[in-house]
């Protein structure tokens, strides 16, 4: 495979992926900077499953796709832009287009959270040549397909670089535009292959008119662009579909015009939309902290309400898209919340569970009443940790709106991972199943003056904690040295 000029001077990095868990690693090379969903997204992607680097995989789809741009004079030059809007993560086709296969609606995926940029803003005019390179690139590669899906994902990223709450009148209005620009310019592309191909549809479906102004500068002028009155190529142009393997290699967090269902990212920490709207916003992640114990919500999440509500606004304007969300179901009445003093009490509580160190401290009411619980463990991995951080703060935020302790013991007691065993360093509590049984016991004996009973014991010659999981042994699994009375003693009649 020849060298592509514009991967050259890119820090590259080799890694073992399959394209699932189950599927053998496969050795790929692909920028340094690229996480490992993007190198699993490669494996699926890339046809066979011999070595391959992105580059190479990239050229193996581009290469055919600018020939036959070139033989019929399309200019300028296809292979360079298709590239560039790989490596910069803008922009990347379907499964199909990868691997050479036929596709009933061939897509394409336009990454908008890459069109932004903090120091100069959105890129509306990179945004429309994308367009236009997606639905001329797809027409070279599938000529026969009279349907294309150009569509869009991570919306609520590109939404949090703006410093905009997905669930806004403004931040509908900038999806509503951009959706105008992505309709308008597709069809103008293919009113401008229909010369070349021959025409399909009369002209372009009519569309409303998208909002006269927002927040970004340029886009409404640019979605306020006539509809093409021309012979379009395609029935239809664009489409939002489930994201898959080309999301992830293009480093999407959600797909398509979804709203972040939560502000922490796969590792625990904060998603990358959510930093990038405390950024626009001014604001740090301790001071986002810090309005949070006070009781205020500095990084909002949407439901399902305002995901209906957005689905609304972008749907007129785009060819398919994926069933409108539920409605939410009505609230459930609840208590306000009963914020602790600025100064509580509480304690810390030191135990080991197998090997395993924690620190539990606990934050109580001035009537003594639990209302905070945070647990710190030494060894575990950093996903591990961050789950329990997250964990913590939905129990203290359940005890803070009135869910009683008695609720979570009965919860979580009894629970069953490891690591497991014997207590040290609490005498309260004898043996634990897990990590959380250990924290309701001791809760429950600390502030409901509650025992639990202890969970029965595992068998003396269990081996590692992954011994409970397996299957009671069959007659015919007992060890072959035993006499046929030594098996009798060891059946039981379960059935008569």
């Amino acid at each position: 495979m020849k060298r592509i000029r514009l991967w050259q001077g890119v820090r590259m990095r080799r890694v073992g992926a399959g394209a699932d868990a189950d599927a053998p690693p496969r050795p790929l090379v692909l920028p340094a900077a690229w996480d490992q969903a993007a190198a699993e997204a490669l494996a699926t992607l890339a046809p066979g499953s011999f070595p391959v680097t992105l580059p190479d995989a990239a050229e193996a789809w581009i290469a055919p796709i600018a020939e036959r741009g070139r033989r019929i004079g399309i200019d300028p030059p296809l292979s360079e832009p298709l590239h560039r809007l790989l490596l910069t993560r803008r922009g990347a086709p379907s499964i199909g287009v990868w691997r050479g296969e036929a596709e009933a609606r061939p897509g394409f995926v336009l990454n908008l959270a890459s069109f932004h940029d903090p120091s100069h803003g959105l890129d509306v005019e990179g945004f429309a040549e994308a367009v236009r390179l997606a639905v001329v690139a797809l027409t070279l590669a599938a000529p026969q397909a009279a349907c294309l899906g150009v569509g869009v994902a991570d919306l609520a990223g590109l939404l949090a670089a703006l410093g905009l709450d997905y669930d806004s009148d403004a931040a509908r209005d900038v999806a509503a535009c951009l959706a105008a620009v992505l309709r308008r310019r597709a069809d103008e592309a293919s009113a401008e292959l229909a010369g070349l191909f021959g025409e399909v549809a009369p002209e372009g479906a009519d569309s409303p008119a998208p909002p006269a102004a927002c927040v970004v500068p340029g886009l409404a002028a640019a979605a306020a662009r006539p509809a093409s009155r021309l012979g379009l190529r395609h029935r239809a142009t664009t489409a939002v579909t489930a994201p898959g393997a080309v999301e992830a290699l293009l480093g999407v967090e959600t797909g398509g015009i979804a709203p972040a269902f939560s502000p922490l990212g796969s590792s625990g920490g904060l998603s990358r939309a959510a930093r990038a709207l405390l950024a626009a916003r001014g604001t740090t992640a301790e001071a986002a902290l810090a309005a949070m114990l006070a009781g205020l919500d500095p990084l909002p999440v949407a439901g399902a309400a305002a995901h209906a509500a957005m689905h609304n606004a972008v749907a007129p304007f785009l060819h398919a898209m994926p069933p409108r969300p539920a409605a939410e179901p009505a609230p459930v009445p609840r208590t306000g919340r009963k914020l602790l003093p600025a100064r509580a009490r509480g304690y810390t509580q030191r135990a080991s569970i197998g090997g395993h160190t924690l620190f539990l401290r606990t934050g109580e009411y001035a009537d003594g009443q639990l209302g905070e619980i945070a647990v710190a463990l030494q060894k575990e991995s950093a996903p591990f940790r961050g789950l329990m951080d997250a964990f913590s703060a939905a129990v203290s935020l359940g005890l803070q709106h009135g869910v009683p302790l008695e609720a979570f013991v009965e919860a979580f007691t009894f629970t069953r991972f490891g690591p497991s065993g014997a207590v040290e360093g609490d005498p309260a509590v004898a043996r634990a199943t897990s990590l959380l049984d250990y924290v309701f016991r001791h809760l429950a004996a600390s502030y409901l003056r509650r025992d639990i009973p202890p969970a029965q014991e595992e068998p003396a010659d269990t081996v590692g904690d992954g011994a409970r999981d397996q299957a009671p042994l069959l007659p015919l699994d007992l060890p072959q040295e035993a006499t046929p009375r030594a098996r009798r003693r060891n059946l039981r009649l379960v059935q008569k």
